[in-house]
């Protein structure tokens, strides 16, 4: 525990940058999360860069079960036929991407299958829309200005040994979502759906990576 009674698992930076996993089946679906874990993650959170700083950032709690099932059915909406598709592709060669493909597809579908038990859900949000037709300039710094903040708040939470998952097959029912919220779907988006939820267990370790050499170029592609 910290000075103000949360949960702190004394991480150093590095660990808490390497070892912050997206967490599906290894999410306590019976411990309740309390606020105030919540709102320490995003005060983390809010320190985040973003575009002019104007800070448009909002952020969606939802606890009530309810609407957490909703929630996970306009989901799974979006997630049985992605997965299908997904454990449909090639598995071919030993690519760190591909080699553990299977375990990652039975994540998901865990994921897919309790959604709605998670303790809470969290969708970061930002103030307007990217206008149709805009360019990539565009949306890189619109979406540049709120996924900062959110992967702060996951590590924030990785700290607090909360684990999370960034999801965003909602957003298919984007809009479907807004008014089961009250969000205002028409000068605000919602970028994320985050599972948030302590974990069973607090030991992670990096994950297995592609070489530096594979994804790093100097001077000239």
């Amino acid at each position: 525990m910290d000075d103000a009674g949360l949960p702190d698992l004394g991480l150093g930076v590095r660990e808490v940058l390497t070892t912050t996993r997206s967490v599906r089946r290894r999410l306590d679906l019976s411990r309740p999360v309390e606020r105030a874990v919540i709102l320490d993650a995003i005060d983390v959170a809010t320190q985040a860069p973003s575009g002019s700083n104007a800070q448009l950032w909002h952020w969606m709690i939802v606890e009530d079960p309810i609407r957490k099932a909703a929630l996970a059915e306009l989901y799974r909406l979006h997630a049985d036929p992605y997965l299908s598709a997904a454990a449909a592709l090639p598995r071919v060669g030993d690519d760190v991407r591909t080699e553990r493909a299977d375990a990652v597809m039975a994540s998901a579908r865990y994921l897919r299958d309790h959604l709605h038990e998670v303790p809470v859900l969290v969708i970061p949000c930002i103030w307007g829309r990217i206008p149709e037709g805009a360019g990539n300039e565009h949306a890189a710094g619109f979406y540049g200005s709120i996924l900062p903040a959110a992967w702060s708040f996951m590590l924030a939470l990785r700290s607090r040994g909360l684990g999370s998952s960034w999801t965003t097959l909602h957003l298919g029912s984007e809009r479907e979502a807004a008014e089961l919220l009250g969000i205002p779907y028409e000068s605000c988006s919602q970028v994320g759906l985050l599972p948030v939820a302590y974990t069973l267990g607090t030991e992670f370790r990096p994950a297995k990576r592609l070489p530096l050499e594979r994804i790093v170029h100097w001077d000239q592609w």
